[in-house]
């Protein structure tokens, strides 16, 4: 007898993902790195991440640690550069993703960062794809994350007006 026609087929829609069992909350932070070119043009900071999305630095709240040291020490983890001062909070962004079965919602607070060096030393760790200093606006362009772009406005707003 031959094979209905749907059987064929069967295997491609019975492949359902497992049900969402739990959902995980995982507090993150990371920041707007920046520096003035030999122009006197802010160039922001960017990591290409291991799937080639351009974003800005950030991880994972380890315990006992504020958010800012939390920035500052992925900071200098993701590439390099320790030299920084904290100019202050820009604000927080949410992403949510599915990890097999959990949905995660990741909160991440952005602080805006001047390095104090000329941020040449700048090295890439093994997981990422690249690191770069770009102008601010093809930094825009690149961002991956549209909650992230909105807080680079917000961050050459303050530079300027602030003179920093």
């Amino acid at each position: 007898m031959p094979t209905p026609p749907f059987d064929r087929f069967k295997k491609y829609f019975s492949r359902r993902r497992p049900a969402i069992q739990e959902i995980v909350r995982e507090p993150t932070a990371g920041g707007i790195v920046f520096r003035h070119n030999t122009d006197n043009k802010i160039e922001i900071l960017l990591i290409q991440d291991s799937k080639d999305r351009w974003t800005i630095p950030k991880g994972h709240i380890e315990e006992g640690e504020t958010a800012v040291q939390t920035a500052r020490r992925e900071i200098g983890e993701e590439s390099g550069l320790h030299d920084v001062d904290m100019l202050g909070w820009l604000g927080k962004i949410h992403f949510r993703y599915r990890r097999v079965d959990k949905l995660v919602l990741m909160t991440t607070q952005i602080y805006l960062v001047r390095v104090r060096t000329s941020g040449n030393e700048i090295q890439k760790e093994d997981w990422m794809n690249g690191i770069k200093w770009f102008p601010f606006n093809e930094a825009l362009e690149l961002i991956e994350y549209e909650d992230i772009a909105k807080l680079m406005l917000k961050a050459k707003t303050r530079i300027r007006e602030e003179k920093l």
